[in-house]
């Protein structure tokens, strides 16, 4: 059954418009049914290549309209050379936002003591951006929209930014743009920004290279001590959370995990364990405050610290989006379609093609 077969669809006209699944296939099947329609409403469907429309489109998203930063998201994630012409001009701003990394093995409940940080920090007059990265749809291509129906269900306001993003195939619990993304929320005025990586296990570690604050999300009973030792993510936790404590087992796993945490030598922050029941609101403070210490032991270290390590960082994803893009354009042409000729030819290698064709994008 494909995407255009509407006859053939099952029926849903028992589900009630607030359901969650409701929603889920709403948002599903119907987001590339209406797209064209809603851009075509929107004031600020127009080329991003326009030097006015893109200060007009920042000025309102930063005065909170949401349909403009969603245009800007949108642009960044799909096209590197409207993602550098925005973050151009929203660069500077950057320096006073922060980036609260979120991961954990799927069920760990993730998505709702993400609910928790975001009604504490909205409750105290921040603008708060939540991405959260899910699984690619087999279907459309974009992201299966779970996280972000449960989350607005919970929490919203006009202060709160919710945006699902697909993973599209790429590792690491991210999606590619991910960075683009959060770099483009912080140049907006929000002053948390949230990812919430996908949830697929030990691989999940993208996070901590992006984030400021790093969480890692267990539950209790979630494997023994040699599981624990493997996992990648025990390297990038600042603070760690036992959710789910109104179950069995939670002493031992806040045990191990503190056990675990020992072993570590010669780190200047030691990660804090922190259980909560997150469904309850059980938790929430001794996170928060438990959040708060790692940002003033970072921020002690020197704001220009922290700032410099983020603008390196974005400096070289800066540089490879630049040569991706450069390479591309170049395969394009005949250097780059001859040397792929060569190589199907078997008259060359791929790595010796690959840095003649590198050699041209430099000359040029």
């Amino acid at each position: 059954m494909g995407i255009s077969d509407v006859d053939s669809w099952p029926s849903f006209s028992h589900l009630t418009t607030d359901s969650l699944l409701f929603r889920f296939l709403a948002a599903e099947f119907g987001a590339s049914q209406t797209s064209k329609e809603r851009r075509r409403r929107s004031p600020y469907a127009g080329p991003m290549g326009t030097p006015g429309n893109t200060e007009s489109l920042i000025a309102a998203a930063r005065s909170g309209d949401k349909r403009a930063v969603g245009r800007l998201i949108s642009h960044v994630e799909n096209d590197p050379v409207d993602a550098a012409a925005v973050l151009r001009q929203v660069y500077a701003e950057t320096r006073n936002a922060w980036v609260t990394g979120i991961t954990g093995a799927p069920g760990a409940g993730k998505s709702t003591l993400v609910n928790l940080l975001v009604g504490a920090w909205s409750g105290a007059g921040k603008r708060v951006a939540v991405l959260a990265v899910d699984p690619t749809s087999p279907f459309t291509g974009g992201a299966l929209l779970g996280d972000r129906i449960r989350m607005e269900q919970r929490s919203g306001g006009s202060d709160v930014l919710f945006r699902s993003m697909a993973t599209r195939g790429w590792l690491g619990g991210l999606a590619r743009a991910t960075e683009r993304v959060a770099t483009l929320c912080a140049g907006l005025g929000y002053d948390e920004v949230v990812i919430e990586t996908v949830g697929v296990g030990q691989s999940e570690v993208d996070v901590a290279a992006t984030a400021d604050s790093t969480i890692v999300v267990v539950t209790p009973a979630w494997g023994d001590g040699v599981q624990v030792a493997k996992a990648g993510v025990m390297e990038i936790g600042d603070v760690f959370v036992v959710n789910k404590a109104d179950r069995d087992g939670v002493d031992d796993t806040v045990r191990e995990l503190i056990e675990m945490l020992g072993m570590s030598n010669g780190v200047s922050w030691e990660p804090p364990v922190v259980t909560t029941v997150a469904t309850a609101g059980h938790g929430r403070n001794e996170l928060l405050e438990a959040l708060h210490r790692h940002r003033a032991a970072v921020e002690g270290e020197g704001s220009d610290s922290r700032i410099g390590k983020r603008r390196r960082r974005d400096f070289h994803r800066a540089l490879k989006d630049a040569f991706e893009a450069s390479a591309a354009e170049a395969l394009g042409k005949s250097i780059g379609t001859s040397l792929e000729a060569d190589v199907v030819a078997g008259s060359i290698d791929p790595w010796t093609a690959a840095a003649e064709l590198l050699r041209t994008v430099a000359a040029d």
